[in-house]
């Protein structure tokens, strides 16, 4: 099991960043959240098997190609979560 915190800069606010990420999720056997953050980024905090967590961020940044400018990706400590949600 691993778990991954990544950050998404870009035009990635207002254009259905967190509800694709959501429906993306269901595809995977992952957990984890997504949320807005105050800065204009995106947060995104999945685990799983870590073939299926890669899998999953490369699933997203495929859909989200040409709004994602940049992104920064750290390894956390495993969390307790179930499912895969939107934050606020």
């Amino acid at each position: 099991m691993i778990c991954k915190r990544v950050c998404y800069a870009g035009r990635v606010q207002g254009v259905g960043f967190r509800y694709t990420a959501q429906r993306v999720a269901q595809k995977f056997p992952v957990s984890g959240f997504v949320r807005n953050l105050s800065d204009g980024r995106v947060e995104l905090v999945a685990q799983g098997a870590g073939e299926d967590v890669d899998r999953f961020l490369a699933a997203v940044d495929s859909a989200m190609t040409g709004y994602i400018e940049s992104q920064t990706v750290q390894t956390e400590t495993i969390q307790t979560l179930e499912g895969f949600g939107i934050r606020h």
